[in-house]
């Protein structure tokens, strides 16, 4: 015997969410300025949360190279924004990425690019952080991998504590930047120096 179907209620679209949103507020979402809104949200929301339709391997696209160079490697200054989890207020600023190869180095322009993907998913600073370390190490196999974030936050700027000019910094060490303390003030002075 089969059972009859039920009809499953079909799930809202972002653009209905938006716009129930905009009503809620206490807002015409039949205003001229708000009609395209839920259209342009959607939009600005997909892009902005892009990387969770990356992997790390599409990134890193094999990028890696054999070479003798076992000096640290830094990059910084990396701009990024995310969005925060916890509000999805942005928060923005800048990433600094060192390794120590092991034989191996990557693409120039892949650690940006994988700042990017990680940073473009609802976030916290600090699994940011922790997460594009731990990618390196996985696909690098370095000698040793530091991450610096410095980043300000629209969630205390706007709201609650309203402190702008409170910026958090995170870092994730691995392998001898977490136990050389040499390799790590290294690391921790050479961002430091202007360009």
């Amino acid at each position: 015997m089969t059972l009859p179907t039920l009809p499953v209620e079909a799930e809202p679209s972002l653009q209905t969410l938006v716009r129930d949103l905009i009503q809620m507020l206490g807002e015409d979402p039949n205003r001229e300025g708000l009609r395209q809104t839920p259209a342009r949200v959607e939009k600005a929301l997909r892009y902005l949360t892009r990387g969770y339709g990356q992997s790390p391997a599409q990134v890193l696209n094999g990028a890696t190279f054999t070479t003798d160079y076992d000096e640290m490697v830094i990059v910084k200054d990396i701009d990024f924004f995310s969005l925060c989890e916890h509000h999805l207020l942005p928060f923005y600023g800048k990433c600094h990425i060192a390794y120590l190869p092991n034989r191996k180095i990557i693409g120039l322009s892949k650690l940006p690019r994988l700042v990017d993907l990680f940073s473009r998913r609802l976030q916290v600073q600090e699994r940011l952080t922790m997460e594009i370390a731990r990618v390196i190490e996985d696909k690098l196999k370095p000698k040793g991998v530091g991450v610096v974030m410095e980043a300000a936050h629209l969630c205390v700027m706007m709201r609650g504590v309203e402190k702008q000019n409170a910026h958090m910094v995170t870092s994730s060490m691995l392998g001898r930047f977490r136990s050389d303390n040499k390799t790590r003030e290294e690391f921790l002075e050479l961002i430091k120096r202007k360009s």
